[in-house]
Order: C-alpha cells, then structure tokens, then sequence
C-alpha cells in the first residue's frame, strides 16, 4: 500500500472503488431478487419481519414491551424496512444496508485521519461480498456499517462516534467493545460519555414511557440460558467429540433457533464462558490503560483496542454465529485505514476467515449439523483457529503499543 496519489489517481481510485461497491451490491441483488419477487424473506430477515408486523398489528414491540434477545434498538431497523410493506421487506432490508454501506466507504475514502482510505475501502467490500449471505440477512450487517463509520470518525469528533457506537450497541450488543475503547482513548471522555448517554437516555426514554423499563436490559439475561452452539470457537474440542462419536451431541435450540452441542464436555464450558468473557474484557482494558499511560497514540490505541476486545466477545462466546465475522470485519478496514501495510496479517487472515465461514454457512452447513462431516468440521476449525490468531495479534499489538509510547491524539 502507498500513500495518497495527486488528484487525479485519487479521482482513478475512488472510481474504481464506487464501480466495485455498485457489483457488489448488484450481485447480491441479483441473489436475492428471486425471493425479493415472490415477496419471500431470507435467513433471519424472515424473523425481523415476523417481529416488525406484530408489532405493527398488535402494537407489543420487544425489547420494550416483552423481554427479546436483542437490545430494544434493533426493533428501529426492523421497523423502518417494514415501512415499505410485508411483501418489499427483504427488499428494503437489502437497500437499508446498502446505505449504510455506502456511508463506511464514504467514511473510509474522505475521513482526513487516513492514509489508506480507498485501500480500506476496497477490504471492507471484499469482506462484504464474501459475507453477503450474513451482511444482508442479519441485524449484524446494520451495525458492522456504523461501527466503521463510528471508529472513522472519532478522531475529528469523539462525540458523534460515542452516538454512533452508542446506536450500534442498542442494535446489537458487540459495538460496546469499541464504545469501551473509545472511552479508554479519548482525550475528551466526558462528551463521550454525555453522547452516549443522550443515545441511551432517549431509548431507555422510549420504553419508560410505555411502561418497558424492566425490559430494557433483557436481552442481557437471555444469553444466559443458551448453551455451546455449534460454531463457537472454544466449543471446536466438543465439536470433534460429536464427530468421532463421543457423548456430545448435536441438537436444535427452537426458541434461539441455533444449534447447541449438548454433553460432559460442553456443560461446564458454557457455565463458564461468561466469566471467562468479563476477565478477558477486564484484562484487554487494563491493556490499554497501561498503553495510555505510556503515552500510546490514543488513534492506534482506539482501532488495535477494538480489534482486541471484539476478538475477545468471539473467542470467549457461547455462541459462535457466522454473522459474528462481520464483527472482525468491521474493525479490521478501519485499522488498515490508518496503517496499510503493518495490518496486513489480521487484513490478510480476515479475508480466509471470511472465506471458510461462508463454505461452512450456509454452504456445507447441511453436512455439519446433520451428517457430522469431518471434511466441514476441519474448515471450521480453521476458521476458529484464524479467528484465534487475529485476537492473539491485536493483543500483542497493545502490548507493542504500551512499549513504544509513541504519543498521538484522539
């Protein structure tokens, strides 16, 4: 990767950039039209639709209204692609995360505080078409977009990125990982925290006012009750136990519509992995604390802390969905953004990663859960392995920040 060219090549790469976003985006159209026409759903957008219109017909929204998995501001997506009708819902589904996409390219290729803007640009879309059977059929795929845009902007207004983050958390909970960093990073913490707390105050607002308060925070306790899923990174040991024939198992969960691995193995490994989860957060945090007062630059600081603390929210997860790689994903853009080529490893590593996730869901998934394929079982276990050495890098890499006290601002 170079530094920026005149303005002529800088006209020559965006270019290129908006033709490769337009294919993208008009192939995964293309997938999707025929369901589009029939008036059909796909992957979870099926569920999103089913939630938006019951609330619609009966005026009982979750997350406000009844406890639900998901933070009560995932409803807003749901309930703006329901505007356009039940039978142009994955239709509008789909152009929602279109504009979103368009604002992290948009962010990438203008943002003054990078160098690789368009190089960033073209990852992030790479990502996106390898992932687009997830970016466009999960909520996952409204909040990767923002928390790009989020991480992008915080070193120009710390204040919008808090807002930004703070809505992407109350879609879904992952962007709390960046919220965490930029609170850790940046020099003005209180417009940070007063940002994020107007977000905040206006949707817990929201849900007092209908009298959901005790249902805000449900979805926190939710994730209680689920067990090892499938695809879980630290659950691949019980994984092969299911493969080569031992106790573990493999069943459905109805309810959270995933598949768990039920056995010796994987019981006490799920009651655990919340603890396992906070100390590895507590940890990374004290990480970049020590990095700050060592005078980190608070940029790289912001981007490899992120990177870090997502890594762990995957790694020390009960579950392991392929829409959690749209995390990775999300981050890794922003911080080859600002570097180039020294984030070639988790850029380079994120593209495999993308790859075998996509073979094994929804490609091979058939031959994983229900014929317990060795074959799909290996590319999984790659998968999780890569996603293992992504977190491994950026924790080393906070540990290189802490030891060169280079200085910088956010």
């Amino acid at each position: 990767m170079t530094a920026r060219p005149g303005p002529t090549g800088r006209l020559a790469r965006t270019s290129s950039v908006f033709v490769a976003f337009a294919a993208v985006h008009a192939f995964s159209l293309a997938l999707l039209l025929p369901r589009i026409m029939a008036g059909e759903t796909y992957g979870d957008v099926g569920l999103y639709r089913h939630w938006a219109f019951h609330g619609f017909s009966r005026g009982i929204w979750l997350g406000v209204d009844d406890t639900w998995v998901y933070p009560a501001g995932a409803m807003l997506p749901m309930i703006v692609a329901g505007l356009f009708g039940r039978p142009a819902y994955l239709l509008a589904w789909f152009l929602l995360c279109v504009v979103l996409d368009l604002a992290a390219v948009l962010a990438l290729l203008n943002s003054s505080a990078v160098r690789y803007g368009w190089q960033a640009a073209c990852l992030w879309l790479s990502f996106t078409a390898i992932l687009a059977p997830v970016a466009f059929s999960r909520v996952d795929g409204i909040t990767g977009p923002l928390v790009v845009v989020g991480l992008v902007v915080a070193a120009a207004s710390p204040m919008l990125a808090s807002s930004v983050l703070s809505l992407a958390t109350w879609i879904k909970v992952w962007p709390a990982a960046a919220v965490l960093a930029l609170l850790i990073a940046a020099r003005a913490r209180v417009r940070v925290v007063l940002a994020g707390l107007l977000v905040s105050g206006v949707i817990v607002g929201v849900a007092a006012a209908r009298g959901g308060l005790a249902n805000v925070l449900g979805f926190l306790s939710a994730q209680d009750r689920r067990g090892m899923q499938l695809e879980a990174p630290l659950a691949t040991p019980g994984l092969w136990q299911a493969v080569l024939g031992g106790a573990t198992t493999v069943e459905f969960d109805a309810e959270l519509h995933t598949m768990e691995l039920r056995g010796s193995f994987t019981a006490p490994l799920a009651a655990a992995m919340n603890t396992l989860l906070c100390v590895a957060v507590a940890l990374i945090a004290l990480l970049m604390v020590a990095a700050l007062r060592n005078d980190a630059d608070r940029t790289q600081l912001l981007v490899t802390g992120t990177l870090a603390l997502v890594g762990a929210l995957i790694v020390f997860n009960k579950v392991g969905s392929p829409q959690f790689m749209i995390w990775l994903g999300a981050v890794i853009p922003v911080g080859a953004a600002l570097n180039g080529r020294r984030w070639i490893v988790p850029s380079a590593l994120m593209v495999v990663i993308a790859v075998l996730t996509t073979l094994v869901y929804p490609i091979l998934y058939t031959q994983l859960h229900e014929a317990l394929h060795p074959g799909v079982a290996l590319l999984l276990t790659v998968r999780n392995l890569l996603v293992v050495v992504v977190f491994a890098w950026a924790v080393r890499h906070l540990h290189m920040l802490r030891s060169s006290g280079v200085g910088g601002s956010v």
